[in-house]
């Protein structure tokens, strides 16, 4: 593999979000020369929470020990960052351009706790560096990043919202993203965005508009994806009443082209950042112009609700009488594959054992970290490192899915039941169970439906 020459221009990034830390890595790759600067205590808590995405972290090392990135604290003052790459000596920028960025790239949401917007809005139309692009990036209140743009005195500015980015696949997504959406100050100028020419053209689909309409878009597509969720999950419960599988009806409405086949699962709900947040921010939008929303209220409400669902059926499997059983929990992250639990039902569903006095034992995979920092001083919780360790407890719940394939004899050695949230297994694998399942819309009676 040729690697490609190091461009001289650094890019500028400021944050240290994941998104700001696989930019990096992502530019690195491409040959550029990235500068990073960001809150030191933030950005290496953000890498380890991050140490299951073992690709991005090898690349990130290598870039670090290589020079390439340059990690470097951010200043309480915006001009002392701009400060490093300008010199008032008008020839002498002329002369040597090694100093001058390829562009500034700002991830909002990793600064606003740093940098207020006045402070580096005003620090930036004082720069002597007109010309230079700004990137902005970040889920912000629809309408603020247009607004940004507006307050800069310069004509260079754009939008990259991360609707590509996947948990658990960060540098592969974002190396080839599905979805490419720009935002633009300055009308068909995205040729001056040089450094990230060969993400756009490595795009699946990508799309170019005004900040504002950008921004919407970007909060629409994440709000709708979270009302299809919530949908599915209102449907299972309707697909319990009748004994039929929502797996089975999930995949029929995918064959429709009106539908399409994503966001059709059932199970515990959506948890994260970006899909709560996103709901949040369109909510406080509409508040804000005096709209009702109540498709967007039922959204959240049901995705609340959801993630005490599968509890509510171990109560009623076991009558009512629960108190100081002991059970075994698979999965804690928000999503497969994921180390981080924001959202997740595990948390849900541990404090709703526990006001029972149920001893839990956790098999929660990448997020076991975050579970043991989180719940330090709980004598409920008890985190083990293989998933069939305990299996002498009085029920399963299955969170996520295991990294590993279904061993069915084993778990049939126990015969205990089993609360599927997220309708992991399939229905052989059901059927071949011999004590009782519950899922999500799917009970072993209905999944051979």
């Amino acid at each position: 593999m040729t690697l490609p020459q190091i461009t001289k221009a650094p890019c500028v990034l400021v944050g240290h979000g994941i998104e700001a830390i696989t930019s990096a890595t992502v530019l690195a790759s491409l040959g550029h020369c990235v500068h990073l600067y960001a809150d030191e205590t933030a950005l290496a808590q953000q890498i380890q929470q991050y140490t299951f995405e073992h690709h991005l972290q090898a690349l990130w090392q290598m870039y670090v020990a290589k020079g390439q990135i340059l990690c470097k604290s951010l200043p309480m003052q915006p001009k002392d960052v701009l400060a490093t790459y300008e010199d008032d000596d008008l020839e002498k920028r002329t002369e040597d351009k090694q100093t001058e960025p390829a562009l500034y790239w700002l991830f909002l949401d990793n600064i606003a706790s740093v940098w207020q917007d006045a402070t580096w809005i005003a620090a930036f139309n004082r720069s002597n560096q007109p010309q230079c692009p700004i990137v902005f990036s970040g889920i912000q209140p629809i309408g603020r990043v247009a607004a940004h743009a507006d307050a800069l005195q310069r004509t260079w500015v754009y939008y990259v919202p991360f609707v590509f980015l996947q948990d658990g696949e960060a540098f592969g997504s974002m190396l080839a993203p599905a979805l490419w959406l720009l935002g633009e100050k300055t009308a068909d100028s995205e040729q001056k965005l040089v450094p990230l020419r060969a993400l756009m053209q490595h795009a699946h689909a990508s799309h170019t508009a005004d900040i504002a309409t950008i921004e919407f878009a970007r909060s629409s597509i994440m709000t709708m994806l979270a009302t299809r969720v919530s949908f599915m999950n209102e449907m299972s419960r309707l697909a319990d009443g009748l004994g039929v599988d929502i797996d089975n009806v999930g995949r029929i409405m995918g064959l429709d082209t009106r539908v399409g086949s994503s966001y059709l699962q059932a199970g515990w709900g959506f948890g994260g950042h970006t899909l709560p947040t996103e709901l949040a921010t369109m909510q406080q939008f509409a508040r804000h112009h005096g709209i009702d929303t109540p498709l967007l209220c039922a959204t959240d409400h049901i995705n609340n609700d959801q993630k005490e669902l599968i509890f509510r059926k171990f109560w009623q499997y076991f009558d009512g009488f629960i108190e100081r059983k002991t059970v075994l929990i698979w999965g804690g992250s928000y999503k497969s594959g994921s180390g981080r639990t924001a959202g997740s039902a595990i948390h849900a569903l541990l404090h709703l054992l526990w006001s029972y006095g149920i001893k839990t034992f956790v098999y929660a995979d990448k997020a076991q970290a975050e579970l043991a920092d989180h719940y330090a001083e709980q004598p409920l919780l008890t985190l083990i490192d293989e998933p069939y360790e305990m299996l002498d407890v009085q029920a399963l719940f299955i969170i996520n899915a295991l990294s590993e394939p279904l061993n069915i004899t084993r778990l049939n050695s126990s015969a205990m039941p089993i609360f599927d949230a997220q309708n992991i297994l399939s229905a052989e694998e059901v059927n071949a169970l011999t004590g009782d399942y519950i899922g999500t819309g799917r009970r072993k009676d209905s999944s051979a439906h």
